[in-house]
């Protein structure tokens, strides 16, 4: 198998890209917020932000929140095809429905 060069952020420049009007400083009430077991959220990447990133596959898919927390990031269930997979992600990269 070939060895892939770079980093999980490779060919993805502007599937991660912010709008103008989202790019600076990062509002502190996104970056703690605080999520219920049983919440439906939007999974989005935030490119500043390296920490507790899922895989770019899943940008863009709706997942409910479990209600363990490990850290600063929440587990999130989805649904990609017919699997059901787990994911720890940080509040940054999540939206509420």
């Amino acid at each position: 198998m070939v060895k892939r060069i770079g980093t999980t952020q490779r060919k993805s420049r502007h599937k991660f890209q912010l709008n103008y009007r989202e790019k600076g400083k990062i509002p502190l009430s996104k970056y703690f917020q605080q999520f219920t077991a049983g919440e439906k959220v939007g999974l989005k990447i935030h490119p500043n932000v390296h920490e507790g990133r899922f895989y770019s596959r899943f940008h863009g898919l709706t997942g409910d929140i479990t209600g363990v927390k490990k850290g600063a990031c929440y587990e999130v269930k989805i649904v990609d095809g017919n699997k059901a997979k787990t994911l720890y992600v940080h509040p940054i990269h999540m939206k509420k429905q």
